[in-house]
Formats: C-alpha cells, sequence, structure tokens
C-alpha cells in the first residue's frame, strides 16, 4: 500500500494520517500480526512531523484497535473481549430495572484536558472542555459518582437542563447522535474523595467503568468515566455463537 496524504487539502494532517492508519489496519498483512511502519519511515514518506503521526496513532491505541510495545513496534491488536449491543444510557439502565433516577449533585465547569482526553478527542491540550461531575442514584441514596467530557465541536454551553437525559440533550437540542459505546471496566479501591460521595470505607471495592462515545462518523462525543458502589451493579454480557 503506498502510503501519502493529501498536503493541499483542508483536513487537518493528523486527521488525513488517522485515516490511512485506520485503512492500513484493515490490510490481510496487519490483521495476521506484521509490525506497522516505524514511526520515523512513516512519517518521511507522508511528509508529516512525528508528532503529526503520533498523535493519530495515539488515537487508535486508546481506542484499543492498536498496540504500541516500546522497542519493539506497533500492531495491530487482536481483542479477546465481548461485545455488547444496543447499549443503554445510565437513565435508561435504570428505568429498564424500574428504578427512578436521582441526581444528588452537579458540577460543571471548563477545563484543560489531560493528554489521554486530548489525544481521544483530536484536540489540542491547551484547549478547553466542558466538564461534567455528577453524583447519581436512586430513591436510596447514591451510588455512582460520574466524570464526563466532551467535545468542543458538539457546542455544549454548560447552562443546558442536565435534568433532561444526556443524549436526549444532544440529539434534540444539538443535532448530535451517540451512536457507539467502547467500555473499559476495572476495579478499584475507593480512595478519600469517592468513599465520602458513595457513603463507603476508604479502601472498599469499588468498579471503575470508563465509556468512550461516537457519533455515526466515529468522531468522538464523549470522554466519560463511572465510579460504582460495587453492591450497586451486575454487569451482564450476552454472548452467541
Amino acid at each position: 500500500m503506498k502510503l501519502s496524504i493529501d498536503h493541499n487539502s483542508a483536513i487537518p494532517l493528523y486527521l488525513q494520517a488517522e485515516e490511512l492508519l485506520r485503512k492500513m489496519i484493515n490490510l490481510p498483512e496487519y490483521q495476521d500480526g506484521k509490525l506497522l511502519p516505524n514511526e520515523i519511515d512513516m512519517s518521511n514518506e507522508l511528509g508529516i512531523s512525528r508528532n503529526t503521526l503520533r498523535q493519530a496513532t495515539n488515537k487508535l491505541v486508546y481506542e484499543g484497535l492498536l498496540f504500541r510495545k516500546k522497542g519493539v513496534g506497533t500492531k495491530v491488536t487482536k481483542p479477546v473481549d465481548s461485545k455488547a449491543h444496543n447499549w443503554m444510557s445510565f437513565t435508561q439502565e435504570m428505568q429498564s430495572k424500574g428504578m427512578k433516577v436521582v441526581n444528588y449533585e452537579l458540577k460543571l465547569s471548563w477545563v484543560k484536558p489531560e493528554k489521554r482526553i486530548a489525544t481521544f478527542f483530536g484536540i489540542e491540550e491547551n484547549s478547553k472542555v466542558l466538564k461534567m461531575e455528577r453524583l447519581r442514584g436512586n430513591e436510596d441514596g447514591p451510588f455512582v459518582f460520574f466524570v464526563s467530557y466532551f467535545h468542543p465541536r458538539i457546542g455544549l454551553t454548560g447552562t443546558e437542563n442536565f435534568e433532561r437525559p444526556l443524549y436526549e440533550i444532544l440529539k434534540n437540542d444539538y443535532a448530535i447522535i451517540a451512536k457507539l459505546s467502547k467500555e473499559e471496566i476495572t476495579a478499584r479501591a475507593a480512595d478519600k474523595s469517592l468513599a465520602t460521595q458513595l457513603k463507603l470505607k476508604i479502601g472498599d471495592p469499588i468498579l471503575k467503568r470508563k465509556r468512550f462515545v461516537y457519533d455515526p462518523g466515529h468522531r468522538p462525543i464523549e470522554f466519560n468515566v463511572g465510579y460504582y458502589r460495587s453492591d450497586s451493579i451486575v454487569y451482564t454480557v450476552e454472548s452467541e455463537r
């Protein structure tokens, strides 16, 4: 495959590099485990800086499509995780269980994103993004603390009525459709802040659920992390062969 991008295009170079990488990783040789060209050779062939290429590569690494090992190289991942279809928002999950959603705390702020979030969104680290922190649960009390970051492309102002379901706001007010969700689930111990919010003891187990949300064009919309009381959620995956 000949590697090239259009330097006269209005499309940013890192987005063109990202699209090129997406095409490359679907080629049979890379699906079979062949390493991608190294950064120096590839950036020279494309006529772009290594930082630009690395920004594109990092995006695919964060999405779990590429695996990079220092001193070895970068190759396509071979995922072994289960995929759950027809994902639901928190409100939909609660409604499916016949529970009423209660919002206990809401905090909105404009912040400079951490490197991992800026890489996911494909924006500069000195850009400002809307950060939303929400303590939520049911009538018995709070059991999950969410932290969300939104791509500035959406146009959220922070003055929206977030008592409404989030994805309803995005769809009806901003014509943004949340189509795809990719998740990572891990366990961790509650620190002092989370223990206080979720009414736990420091060191108690909690479930950390990281969610990457995309529109139908696979453009990132939301970077979300939820911290759940371990006694509040059962995560079920249904699979067929």
